[in-house]
């Protein structure tokens, strides 16, 4: 029987961490000939990773982690100016350490190497797999639309040479979009003159030299993206989502006594009654905007939980998101006190599990494609509140181009204007009405989402075709 190895090369943050290896998962559940080989970088930041990784290897024995020699990262200045250079810079630094890897640790096993597939972040990665002489494919932790983006980059750059413009007032047509693009909701990097938008114009590039690109969607939710693909140039792409790690919290930060009360307190609450905002491992707010949060909530009057984080100072090296410690000092005066029966305050929470509960109905999110997957899978609605990253686009989409979300502020910045209580009442009404237009797809893309998996769905399927790729580089 024909065997072979993948080498699995993750960008070290928890959201494409956990995705890459859902997908690896899939894969090995799918057949026993592969294995797989996952490099580890180490985060430059932070370390809660670390207990994550050690269960992979304990309850995988196909999986094997190894763990790539320390680089120092770049400057902090770097992170603080773009996020998107910071990862792409440092990623580069570890093409060496991971050539090495692979050629001491895999290529002196006897099964033979079928190819490495990289995060989105990663594709230096590709010329490693050139120069060992093995395919390439990419694996896109984000929506396919957003992917469409990506190889849409390099083209319009061929064009116009020159960064986005925030006081463009045209829209961008952009294939894998239906509707234009207006420049508000384009990620941050699309304006950066200091390297985080020429970094990704190169990850765009550097994605047509694989063999093929994996997606982390389905064809039913982004049947317009998907078709987009067939253009020329453009590799084979395998729609092979919605993986979602279901068993949910995997952050060193969780406090399990904090969440068996949240879990108590959602057991006493009635069905799809309970609003539940949270913002992702990155997402915060400043005190005046949490205030106003909170304003919105009471007058809604609606069940709430509210994973609260605090934007760090300003001059902070490294502005980290952190719980805040004081809500008395921050909240409006006698807000704990009256919400008290009807609403839940945490910190860090366990997003999966709250979501998975009969008595959520709706849900204020940053719009992640983790955290947006997650809540169609439960056939949640989200009410979309973009935070950074790519997330402004992502709602775009939700909202607009499919109407699976409801506005709340699609093009809202960390740092940006307060959005006022009155726009937050109004969406989260809107969000949590049960006879909604929104809330009736949201239920079908649910069943069509759990669908896609299994035999006979379209990942399904498209797994299917990628592994008999592989290994049709493996004949002996």
């Amino acid at each position: 029987m024909t065997r072979a190895e993948l080498v699995f090369i993750p960008t070290p943050g928890v959201g494409h961490l956990v995705s890459l290896i859902e997908f690896a998962k899939c894969l090995l559940g799918r057949d026993d000939r592969l294995s797989i080989t996952v490099l580890i970088i180490k985060p430059p930041m932070v370390h809660t990773l670390d207990a994550f990784i050690q269960s992979i290897s304990a309850s995988h024995t196909r999986i094997k982690c190894i763990f790539l020699p320390h680089v120092d990262p770049p400057p902090g200045e770097v992170f603080l100016s773009s996020v998107e250079k910071f990862v792409t810079d440092f990623i580069e630094s570890y093409k060496s350490h991971a050539k090495e890897a692979i050629i001491s640790s895999v290529l002196s096993n006897s099964i033979p190497l079928a190819g490495l597939v990289v995060d989105m972040f990663c594709t230096a990665m590709i010329d490693v797999a050139h120069e060992l002489g093995v395919p390439s494919y990419v694996y896109f932790t984000c929506d396919a639309a957003f992917l469409g983006y990506m190889l849409y980059l390099p083209t319009r750059h061929d064009q116009v040479g020159v960064e986005f413009s925030e006081s463009d007032p045209e829209s961008s047509v952009i294939p894998s979009y239906v509707n234009p693009v207006p420049s508000s909701v384009l990620p941050t990097f699309a304006f950066h003159k200091e390297g985080g938008y020429i970094s990704m114009v190169n990850h765009g590039r550097k994605c047509k030299e694989a063999k093929g690109i994996l997606v982390n969607s389905f064809h039913e939710l982004e049947s317009h993206a998907f078709s987009s693909f067939l253009a020329d140039g453009i590799p084979p792409v395998y729609g092979v989502g919605p993986l979602i790690n279901l068993k949910g919290q995997i952050n060193s930060e969780a406090n399990e006594a904090e969440h068996a009360k949240i879990r108590k307190w959602l057991d006493d609450q009635p069905p799809s009654s309970v609003v539940f905002l949270c913002f992702g491992s990155w997402g915060s707010f400043s005190a005046p905007q949490l205030k106003e949060t909170a304003l919105a909530l009471e007058r809604s009057g609606h069940r709430f939980i509210w994973s609260v984080r605090l934007e760090s100072p300003p001059g902070e090296k490294v502005a980290t998101p952190s719980d805040c410690p004081n809500l008395e000092e921050v909240l409006p005066v006698g807000f704990l006190e009256r919400t008290r029966e009807i609403g839940v305050i945490c910190g860090w929470a366990p997003q999966v599990e709250v979501l998975a509960h009969k008595a959520i109905g709706g849900f204020v999110s940053h719009c992640g494609w983790n955290s947006t997957l997650e809540s169609l899978w439960h056939g949640v609605p989200i009410a979309a509140w973009p935070v950074y990253a790519e997330q402004q686009i992502n709602a775009f989409q939700m909202v607009k181009d499919l109407g699976l979300a409801v506005e709340l502020k699609l093009d809202y910045r960390r740092g940006g204007e307060v959005v006022a209580a009155e726009d937050i009442e109004k969406a989260v009404k809107c969000l949590m009405d049960g006879e909604s237009e929104v809330r009736k797809r949201v239920k079908e893309m649910s069943e069509k989402s759990r669908k896609a998996v299994v035999n006979g769905g379209s990942s399904f399927a498209s797994v299917g075709r990628l592994i008999e790729t592989i290994l049709g580089n493996n004949v002996e």
